[in-house]
């Protein structure tokens, strides 16, 4: 039996010595490039931001002394590429099955409202946060996910087989990805372990790990009502407007006074576990549930209860309105019925309800029994279904535990999020067996998406290091025959 020990100041000085000297200049480097997920840039291949940043993410992998790394940068026919990183067990550790550290390279697009001397593609860096677009999502996991590695073998501590996966897609459904895992399955093996970095955390002084993430049923919802545009002053009272028919329509499935969604069987019972945690975090974070968005002033949210707010977000259905055509900008707005209008739906799914399903639900609302005999249509961009965490094993419990107090010295906690990584519903099909660790490092005011996101820097080295913990004890657990 091999004595399996882990020096977390050890690993702490790695950790923080490998992110100052490298991995900040190559994320100020990263966020330069503006590789848009392919939803957000369609000729994505001719402009050639996404190969650029694979190359330099794949180079970055390639130049780390990681004993016997093998780095693949492979792009399948018609898929955005991916990043596949092969390191075989050390220390003893076994190499008879796996962990998986997942984490992607696409981006979000621009969007509007950055501070002055900051933009997406223009990397700042202020204090302890680095801004720009991906660098929080999720440019730091393939950083991460490696120093992690090498902060164990830097102390000899053993691990078993791992495998990186880096996706070009995620923003954009992660539709390439089934291919890749059908395509490498025999490469990546037995996964016991799956380690996911491009989630959120509460707060930044513990490690926060998600076990629920919602689906997501999204696309164009498109009412036209005439040929071409007429004048307003001769048509308003005559022919319906093509916006006031959407509105119709939305409140089919939205009630437009509480955001509730309308639609019952979008709504699920939570898991009394689910509900525990939901009460816990609601708990700790206090008035954060709410005040880390940058409400103006005199606004309010949803609600005072801080469980019933914390449910919504991670357990409930909302829709969002995220785009439109067919409205000119104000200043060249002439009094003018317009033909069409679309609108950009994004509607989240609770973990727990099949995305397909969901996609069928919204279609069939929307679709059926069109105002006025207008020409609607609703073209599904994504369908994806959430993930609801398998019961974690009292090792696994134990070392998230650890790492959180050896890297912030405060326990860990655990929440669900909003968001979607289509990813994890998949992997949990294909390997039922496996545990899993969802962390990452957006945090309050981070903002991921949006304007003046950031990474934070202290955030990234503390979960760096609880991944290097989690990792050993993985090792242990294997050699001992826990």
């Amino acid at each position: 039996m091999h004595n399996i020990q882990f020096d977390a100041a050890q690993a702490r000085e790695f950790i923080d010595v490998k992110w100052n000297d490298d991995i900040i200049p190559s994320l100020v480097e990263y966020i330069g490039i503006p590789n848009k997920s392919p939803l957000f840039d369609t000729d994505w291949v001719n402009h050639g931001h996404m190969a650029r940043a694979v190359d330099l993410l794949a180079g970055w992998a390639t130049s780390q002394q990681v004993a016997g790394m093998h780095v693949d940068a492979l792009q399948l026919e018609g898929r955005t590429p991916l990043i596949f990183i092969e390191i075989p067990a050390f220390g003893g550790g076994s190499d008879d099955d796996c962990v998986l550290l997942y984490g992607h390279l696409d981006k979000q697009p621009e969007m509007t409202g950055w501070d002055e001397g900051k933009g997406p593609w223009t990397p700042v860096m202020e204090g302890d946060r680095l801004y720009g677009r991906g660098g929080a999502d999720d440019g730091y996991a393939i950083f991460g996910a490696l120093t992690a590695i090498m902060a164990l073998q830097a102390q000899g501590t053993p691990h078993a087989r791992c495998v990186v996966l880096i996706e070009a897609c995620e923003e954009s459904g992660s539709y390439d990805l089934p291919a890749y895992v059908e395509h490498l399955s025999d490469r990546i093996g037995k996964t016991s372990l799956v380690v996911c970095l491009d989630s959120g955390c509460g707060n930044y002084e513990q490690l926060w790990c998600t076990t629920s993430l919602r689906g997501m049923a999204g696309g164009n919802l498109t009412v036209e009502v005439l040929s071409e545009g007429v004048h307003s002053g001769d048509a308003s009272g005559i022919v319906p407007s093509s916006f006031r028919i959407l509105r119709e329509l939305l409140a089919r499935i939205e009630d437009a006074a509480t955001g509730k969604i309308l639609i019952d069987e979008m709504h699920v019972e939570v898991p009394a576990d689910r509900l525990e945690q939901v009460k816990r975090m609601a708990d700790a974070l206090g008035d954060e549930v709410f005040s880390k968005f940058p409400f103006l002033p005199g606004m309010t949210p949803m609600g005072t209860d801080r469980t019933e707010l914390v449910l919504n977000r991670t357990w409930r259905p909302a829709l969002s309105i995220t785009g439109a055509d067919g409205l000119p900008p104000l200043a060249s707005a002439g009094n003018v019925l317009r033909p069409s209008t679309a609108l950009k739906l994004s509607l989240r799914l609770p973990p727990t309800l099949d995305g397909k399903r969901g996609g069928e639900l919204l279609q069939d609302a929307l679709l059926k029994d069109p105002p006025y005999g207008a020409r609607v249509s609703l073209h599904l961009e994504k369908a994806s279904t959430g993930w609801n965490a398998p019961t974690m094993a009292p090792w696994l419990e134990n070392a998230i535990e650890q790492s959180s107090q050896d890297f912030f010295g405060k326990s860990a906690m655990y929440m669900g999020e909003g968001g979607t990584i289509p990813f994890m519903g998949m992997l949990g099909e294909k390997y039922p067996e496996a545990q899993f660790m969802i962390t990452g490092v957006l945090g309050p005011h981070s903002n991921a998406h949006g304007p003046n996101e950031f990474l934070h820097i202290p955030m990234g080295k503390a979960v760096t290091g609880c991944v290097a913990r989690v990792v050993a004890e993985h090792a242990r657990r294997g050699v001992a025959g826990d």
